[in-house]
């Protein structure tokens, strides 16, 4: 099997991203992305499907190379390059389908933004899907590098969705608890599936708020050594007293030598591999969610307005993403 590169075409790769769309609908991700092989059975076990209905769906993954005959007509298994597929169908999952509110209506958000706004809302699942595709490889792997490192007994996880990043973290740091907070009841009952189905549920929390709600109740944030937000402090910018909050917040929160770990994006990224995708992170976000994302002069001066003295920002896969450390 041949990597996802530039060399690919568009329509295979719209193929990939539907055929694991429907799979991820269907509870099957989990068997696409072990690397032992799969039976029918598991298969229909996962899905609830029938044989006929199962088969159809096989064939189709076959045919596209997303699975291979295994041992016999029973067995199958993943390619061996599914994480490079699903990392890069993330972003057309993301870019087409979790912001399809957007794009349907373009111009009524241009043209009226809060009234749309109000009418038409994302899917939270689509959002906390795909944005856990594209974090595979987009920045999850600087963000785990960077956690792991410091050996943290208690990881909070602000704006966690569907909880891959914090699991993924618990499954590696078998010491240590999480919790995910998001304001989404869909993600945050995908987190708690996926949390059992990792077998780190005993040792992971959810709690269904708003990141803005630590400002009050600072209560989840209480005593970790860690606190890892995603992509979700830009919510809040555009009311710095919000946002200012948040931080402080965090920092008041943190345990003796803890730290604030932000992935987050920078608006309208200049250079060559990150402009285009960059463009339309931060287009959708200022016409379509009235976010204006902050520049990295922009962050670094909200963590030293919360109190925090040391701060430090590198780029991350994603296109104009950056992992902020901000700490004492």
């Amino acid at each position: 099997m041949s990597r996802i590169d530039g060399r690919e075409t568009a329509a295979d790769l719209a193929a990939y991203t539907a055929l694991l769309e429907i799979s991820e609908g269907l509870g099957l991700s989990a068997l696409l992305d072990r690397p032992e092989p799969f039976t029918l059975d598991e298969m229909m076990a996962a899905s609830a499907l029938m044989e006929p209905a199962a088969g159809h769906l096989l064939r189709a993954l076959l045919g596209a190379g997303l699975v291979e005959q295994g041992q016999d007509e029973r067995h199958f298994v993943p390619c061996a390059d599914m994480a490079d597929r699903r990392y890069a169908a993330g972003y057309l999952s993301w870019s087409l389908n979790a912001n399809r509110p957007y794009i349907d209506h373009a111009a009524e958000f241009l043209r009226d933004p809060d009234s749309a706004g109000a009418q038409y809302q994302r899917d939270g699942r689509r959002v906390a899907v795909s944005s856990r595709w594209i974090g595979s490889f987009g920045f999850y792997p600087g963000v785990v590098s960077e956690i792991t490192g410091r050996k943290p007994r208690r990881i909070v996880d602000l704006g966690a969705g569907a909880g891959g990043l914090l699991i993924h973290l618990l499954a590696t740091l078998p010491d240590s608890t999480g919790l995910a907070l998001d304001l989404s009841r869909a993600a945050c009952e995908e987190a708690q599936r996926a949390a059992q189905e990792a077998r780190v549920g005993d040792r992971f929390q959810v709690v269904e708020r708003s990141v803005e709600s630590l400002v009050d109740d600072p209560s989840p944030v209480r005593d970790a050594d860690v606190i890892h937000a995603g992509f979700v402090m830009h919510d809040v910018v555009g009311r710095p007293h919000v946002l200012d909050g948040v931080l402080r917040a965090c920092r008041s929160s943190l345990a003796d030598d803890g730290c604030l770990v932000v992935t987050d994006a920078v608006p309208y990224a200049a250079g060559e591999r990150e402009r285009a995708f960059s463009a339309l992170f931060t287009y959708l976000h200022s016409s379509s969610m009235d976010v204006r994302l902050p520049t990295e002069e922009d962050w670094h001066e909200a963590f030293r307005r919360a109190g925090f003295t040391k701060v430090s920002s590198t780029p991350l896969p994603m296109p104009g993403s950056r992992v902020f450390v901000a700490q004492d």
